[in-house]
Formats: C-alpha cells, sequence, structure tokens
C-alpha cells in the first residue's frame, strides 16, 4: 500500500504542468490560484489532527519561510513551460535533487558520495542537450531560456525542501507544514506580481478549473501521499519513485501537446534522468528510514 500511495501521488504531480497549460493563465496568476485554492483543505486537514503538531512557532515560521522559495520556483517553473514545453520544463526543475545534494555538502557537512560527484556533470550535459545549444531546430520557443528558467526553479525547490525538511523534525501530520509553506508561497508571489505583471483575479471557467484540480490534486492530495511513503520505502524504489513524475509529464506533454524534442533533446533527457536518479538512489541509500507511523 505504501508504494501504491507513492505511485498514484508521483501520478498526480505529473499532470501540474499539463494542467497549467491548459488554463492557460500567465505565470504568476497559475501559482498565485495553485497555493490560494491549496490552503483552505490543508486548514481543514491540519484542524482535523492539530493536537498531534508539536511543533514549535520558530518551525512553522520555518516551514513559512521554505514556502517564499516555494512560490519562487513555481512562478520560474510556469515562466519555462512558456518558453520549452511542460515536459521539458519539469524535466530540468527535478534536477533539484542534485542541488540539494550540493547544498548539503556546502551547508551541511553533508560531502556527495563518488557516485553523486560522477552524476552531476552527466546531468549538467543533459542539460545542455535539452536546452538546444548548438542545434539547429530544437523544440521549444526559446529553449535556452526556458532551460535557464527551469534550472533557477531547481535552486528555489532545492531550497524549499532544505527548509522544508528543517521546518518539520518532530514529524508533524505533513498538512501543517503544508499549509504554512503554501501561505509562505502566496506572500512571495503577492510581491512578485506587485513588482512585475500582477495577477488576474478574475475567475473564469475552465481556467480556475484546472487551477483548483493542480491546487486538490498535486499540491493537497498527492503532496500527502507522496510525504507519507516515500521515508517508508526503500532506496531503489524512492529513487524509481522520483523519476517517475517527470517522465510521466514529458509522456503527457507529447500525447496531449504533440511536444517532440529533437533526437539531441531527447539524448540530453536520458542523461539528465540518469543522473538525477543515481543522485537519487545515492541519496535515499544514505538517508536512515525511519519508524512507519500514521502520518
Amino acid at each position: 500500500m505504501t508504494l501504491l500511495a507513492a505511485l498514484i501521488g508521483a501520478v498526480m504531480i505529473s499532470f501540474s504542468a499539463i494542467f497549467f497549460a491548459l488554463s492557460e493563465v500567465d505565470p504568476i496568476t497559475g501559482a498565485f490560484f495553485r497555493f490560494a485554492y491549496a490552503i483552505p483543505a490543508l486548514a481543514l486537514l491540519w484542524w482535523a489532527r492539530k493536537d498531534q503538531d508539536h511543533r514549535t512557532r520558530a518551525k512553522r515560521w520555518l516551514a513559512f519561510g521554505a514556502g517564499i522559495a516555494l512560490g519562487i520556483d513555481v512562478a520560474l517553473w510556469h515562466m519555462a513551460i512558456d518558453q520549452i514545453g511542460a515536459g521539458l520544463a519539469t524535466l530540468l526543475a527535478n534536477s533539484q535533487v542534485v542541488f540539494v545534494a550540493v547544498a548539503g555538502w556546502l551547508f551541511l557537512d553533508e560531502r556527495p558520495s563518488n557516485r553523486v560527484l560522477a552524476a552531476i556533470p552527466v546531468v549538467l550535459l543533459g542539460v545542455a542537450m535539452v536546452s538546444g545549444i548548438g542545434q539547429a531546430e530544437p523544440f521549444g520557443n526559446n529553449p535556452i531560456l526556458g532551460a535557464a528558467l527551469a534550472l533557477l526553479a531547481a535552486v528555489f525547490y532545492a531550497s524549499f525542501l532544505l527548509g522544508f525538511r528543517a521546518s518539520n523534525d518532530v514529524k508533524a501530520p505533513v498538512a501543517g507544514p503544508l499549509m504554512d509553506a503554501s501561505a509562505g508561497a502566496i506572500v512571495s508571489l503577492l510581491v512578485i506580481a506587485v513588482l512585475g505583471p500582477g495577477i488576474d483575479f478574475s475567475p473564469t471557467w475552465p481556467a480556475h478549473g484546472w487551477l483548483l484540480a493542480i491546487a486538490l490534486g498535486a499540491q493537497v492530495a498527492a503532496w500527502m501521499l507522496v510525504s507519507y511513503a516515500l521515508p517508508r520505502l526503500p532506496a531503489a524504489e524512492t529513487s524509481t519513485i522520483i523519476l517517475i513524475q517527470p517522465a510521466l509529464t514529458i509522456l503527457w506533454g507529447s500525447i496531449i501537446f504533440s511536444e517532440q524534442p529533437s533526437a539531441v533533446q531527447w539524448l540530453g533527457i536520458a542523461l539528465v534522468l540518469l543522473g538525477v536518479g543515481s543522485v537519487a538512489a545515492a541519496r535515499a541509500r544514505s538517508t536512515p528510514q525511519p519508524e512507519a507511523s500514521a502520518a
């Protein structure tokens, strides 16, 4: 059942980029409503189990701060989708596994294994191929810009993950930390909106139907399933689950939007998946597995 929960969560998350593209809203509006629609559901789930949330006020603020990084991450990722397509943008944004490993080395004294160090140049080579550098007709409106935005999104996603992990060291039910992080994301997106293109608050159909599906599907249900399942799975299964989501998004993008990367970009996709999978497997093996408990 644990593996099934992780698989269902990964499949649900894999549709996030697809639903955003189908909504046809601008990147900041899409990111804002992803969190705005999720917060009421998360608040209800947290309220039902608030007696089990033993985080300190400082830890809740840390989750909020991590959410600020998450809001920036999602905004950049949505911008990348507009430039390089749902599949490739999602693939590159998921290179956050590499950035987490590097950040752990720089700031937490967690020296990566030789396997992780060897995977980093493989991922970077794959990213260069996906970006279309030196190619005559790569897929995407502006693949170099899209790749750069997706990589920057991965940096902010890695920052979020590190902060989010540290904010819940007492293993509180995940709805509480997710609610706090979503509030932080809302704040960062409002600041970005004020400084930049703004947010379209006019509810339209079916655009907001797709955004609601992202919020309740990926942001609430899928996150809770994956957050419960991954710490309880063996390392090999964990790394596989991490790779399923971007791989499926590439598949959905090809089927729904006829996204067809060039041959060189496909080779880059394979290299990124290989490198990210290697890093994910190595990190999963080095992370102590907690005892199973209700989450």
